[in-house]
């Protein structure tokens, strides 16, 4: 005998949970029927996958592998079940999209309407992660597709969106608010400077940067957020960092601070539509990429007086 699909969905659904009445609540089942199917499809495999305790149910060593490949077979299935509903072209159903906080809450808001209207039958689940994260999640299925940085995601297939450069933000009576031109690299040198904590591509960025510059990653200040980097620019603890999206979606709502672009090749980010290797979306991500490409584009655009 071998494990049904609904059992390895219950072997996933309790390592992800680690609790199997959390996984029974998830799946909208009792919690005796689980554990019953999950005791039964040990004894299929001949394998123990999850030690039980007070603690709940932590995965075995041997269980890590058998829950990893579970979660092979059910992506499998749920590429199977796309690809038939959507007889081979465009997107249908739900589609499940990672996206690094730096970039979904100022580019999806300006893609809702396009995207609406191009793939009507599509159902977008959206989850913000760091990079780390949203490449463990695509490559164990969780994830079907993501907004990031391409070279995180190898091996992978990719779309282009867009490329954007880097700016800073200082308070206006700072030395470096007193000219809105282009910023040499060599401005920074000496200065602290504001980034995300550590999982970030765009921390690893930043940090290449000021070390190029001569200044600083300062470590008494790491943001959880875009916001919290500029706030704390506005309070006089560093030079925050921000993409060119960010800067162009929000500098038009504050008045506190001054933001000028850096002029250093290496000062810029490489954003794309990201998906596993022989995924049968293929085509419909490729739409799904213009798509968005375009929505990215209205937005990089727009110029304002502040951030030219």
């Amino acid at each position: 005998m071998r494990p049904t699909l609904r059992q390895l969905q219950y072997l996933v659904a309790t390592a992800d949970t680690g609790r199997f009445s959390d996984a029974a609540e998830q799946l909208h089942v009792s919690q005796p029927s689980l554990s019953a199917q999950i005791a039964e499809a040990e004894a299929h495999l001949g394998a123990t996958v999850f030690e039980r305790g007070r603690h709940g149910a932590r995965v075995t060593p041997l269980g890590a592998e058998i829950v990893r490949r579970a979660r092979y077979v059910l992506r499998q299935m749920e590429d199977m079940q796309s690809i038939a509903r959507s007889g081979g072209l465009g997107l249908y159903g739900r589609v499940r999209m990672g996206v690094l906080p730096t970039i979904g809450p100022y580019l999806l808001p300006r893609a809702t309407g396009a995207l609406h209207r191009d793939f009507p039958d599509l159902r977008l689940s959206i989850r913000e992660e760091s990079t780390v994260e949203l490449q463990e999640k695509l490559a164990d299925g969780r994830m079907d597709v993501l907004i990031s940085t391409p070279e995180d995601h190898a091996p992978t297939e990719s779309a282009h969106l867009f490329r954007e450069s880097l700016w800073i933000a200082v308070p206006s009576d700072d030395p470096l608010a007193q000219d809105t031109a282009p910023l040499d690299l060599k401005a920074l040198a000496d200065r602290p400077i504001l980034t995300l904590g550590m999982g970030h591509r765009l921390t690893s960025l930043v940090s290449e940067l000021a070390h190029a510059a001569g200044g600083f990653v300062s470590t008494d200040y790491e943001g959880t957020s875009l916001d919290a980097i500029r706030h704390m620019a506005a309070l006089g603890a560093g030079v925050a960092v921000l993409p060119q999206l960010y800067v162009t979606c929000e500098a038009r709502r504050d008045d506190v601070l001054v933001y000028r672009r850096i002029s250093a090749p290496m000062a810029e980010r490489n954003i794309a539509l990201v998906w596993r290797q022989g995924s049968p979306l293929h085509d419909g991500f490729l739409q799904l990429a213009e798509a968005l490409r375009l929505a990215a584009n209205s937005i990089l655009e727009t110029r304002h007086g502040k951030t030219r």
